[in-house]
């Protein structure tokens, strides 16, 4: 049997104060390099001068309203040099940051305000029309909302960002915050239900930095990163924003969604005149930009690492990467609760197909249905010990008890160990099948039919026939132009995996209905289900 013991060796790393504010932190860590940039958006670079200069101002003018120590500040605003501003300045103020998805509708922020009782909303101006449908919708009132960049002549309750920072001087003294104060908010993807409003502390970030922006990536300060995911993301605030300025490299900051040709603008250097290093992403992005027809060369190129997670890669997708750009995309797992990734390869040790070791720092375990730890080869829930864990879930006791159980956290997911330590996403633990009484792993189907050349992405349900049995059911989406039939892919499933494991049905679509993360929707995929043949 597996015990709780980590895969990997430890790690010492020095434990941040008791008196620790993570923005006053990180800004500590750069004083030494005024004129670098840290930050480039689409309007234009920020240096880690100026972003002192602005997180303190900013800071100053949030407590010159009046808002008081650890009441929440919404943060809706698209990737922009405004962002870490704004994120920091609240901290550095020992207010909390509640950064949320710029893709929700006016329902969903209304609920968040009201959830948060936000006290002040920064916003881009292109999101201001929607955040105003909320604030109607919502009973919860703000004090100000202050516009980045707005986009029309602004109401007497709202205030231009610039305009605000000039209005006051820079704080001189950042709060004296704890380690283990709530930091900021990040609200849960909530694929089905109300998201969860996961708190933060301010120490979370500082070990996540440590422990794997650079023990694990080997972030270094000549790095220029580039992150697919948003910052408002668990996995984008780390590789946008705590890894980076922790070790005193570049970000390149996108605003636009990251299609292909998006991305690759930024890989050759179109923003800035400057290219990346290191580009986090996630796998139904690399399998969009491996498809397309603009897809660079290695020679054009600056990077040297490649970061993936949001939904486990599938080893057929990285060996293509890496046979293109000849650099290893290195997948891990991480989780809002967790904040970033604590089961992952490693440049130098990378197993295609898993999600490799426990993170130094952190232990994981696998546990059956009766809560012990089960053996090596076989399947079992996710459990993970380690210094980031959220401190709960807003308002929410049902749930923080159910997922943060002493010092576990209980992820959700489901894996099997493997004989050298590694370990192998089986799927999310609601979504795993139970065909003719075996467990079937929708990720394992999935993984095969993307092997097939025709099929550029793959989603796997189950389906319940008339007679209540559950069969497997797979939506299929093809690479353009591309043909395939149904029988045809069946038996190339056959002809990969045991028997039973193979779809009894396919369905082609256009595209697969997915989170603002990438992740596959599947619920809405079950509800396009009309029966089993």
């Amino acid at each position: 049997m597996t015990s709780a013991r980590p895969a990997s060796p430890s790690i010492e790393v020095a434990s941040p104060p008791d008196v620790f504010n993570f923005a006053q932190h990180l800004l500590a860590c750069n004083t030494q390099r005024a004129d670098k940039a840290a930050f480039i958006d689409d309007r234009g670079t920020l240096s880690f001068g100026a972003l002192d200069e602005r997180v303190r101002r900013l800071a100053e003018g949030l407590r010159s309203l009046g808002i008081k120590r650890e009441e929440r500040v919404l943060l809706l605003m698209q990737d922009c040099n405004d962002w870490p501003v704004s994120f920091l300045g609240a901290m550095y103020a020992g207010l909390v940051p509640v950064a949320v998805n710029t893709l929700l509708t006016a329902d969903d922020y209304a609920f968040m305000l009201e959830h948060s009782r936000a006290q002040v909303v920064l916003v881009s101006g292109a999101l201001l029309p929607t955040l105003n449908a909320a604030l109607v919708k919502s009973d919860h009132e703000v004090h100000k909302v202050i516009v980045s960049h707005p986009q029309a002549p602004l109401h007497p309750a709202e205030a231009e960002f610039e305009s605000f920072l000039r209005a006051t001087a820079p704080m001189l003294k950042a709060a004296a915050t704890h380690a283990d104060d709530p930091g900021f908010w990040l609200y849960s993807s909530g694929s089905t239900g109300r998201p969860k409003g996961t708190v933060h502390s301010h120490a979370n970030p500082y070990w996540t930095a440590e422990l794997y922006g650079k023990g694990v990536l080997g972030l270094r300060e000549d790095d220029v990163c580039f992150s697919a995911a948003k910052l408002f993301f668990a996995y984008g605030l780390g590789n946008g924003l705590s890894f980076p300025l922790s070790v005193g490299a570049t970000t390149i900051l996108m605003a636009e969604r990251p299609t292909p040709d998006a991305t690759f603008k930024r890989w050759l250097g179109a923003v800035g005149n400057i290219q990346p290093t290191i580009f986090f992403g996630a796998p139904t992005g690399f399998a969009g930009m491996l498809a397309s027809p603009l897809l660079p060369d290695k020679k054009d190129l600056s990077l040297r690492l490649a970061s993936s997670a949001g939904e486990a890669l599938p080893a057929e997708l990285g060996l293509r990467f890496k046979a293109h750009f000849d650099i290893d995309v290195i997948d891990g797992i991480g989780s809002t609760e967790m904040l970033h990734i604590f089961l992952s390869n490693a440049p130098g040790r990378v197993r295609y197909g898993s999600t490799g070791w426990p993170v130094p720092g952190y232990v994981v375990e696998l546990r059956g249905d009766d809560g012990r730890p089960v053996a090596d080869g076989e399947t079992g829930d996710l459990y993970i010990q380690g210094p980031s864990a959220a401190i709960m879930y807003w308002g929410n006791r049902e749930k923080t008890r159910d997922t943060f159980q002493g010092g576990w956290t209980k992820s959700g997911d489901k894996y099997v160990r493997n004989a050298d330590a590694s370990y192998t996403y089986s799927g999310r633990s609601d979504d795993m099948l139970k065909v003719s009484g075996i467990y079937v792993s929708p990720f394992e189907v999935e993984a095969t039919l993307v092997q097939h050349p025709a099929v550029l992405e793959a989603a796997v349900v189950g389906l319940v026939d008339a007679e209540g049995l559950t069969k497997t059911k797979a939506f299929v989406v093809c690479k353009a132009g591309a043909q395939v039939s149904e029988d045809e892919l069946k038996d190339f499933v056959k002809d990969r995996l045991a028997p039973y494991k193979y779809p009894r049905i396919i369905e082609f679509i256009a595209e697969l209905p997915k989170t603002a993360t990438g992740k596959i929707q599947r619920f809405k995929l079950r509800a396009l289900q009309t029966g089993a043949r």
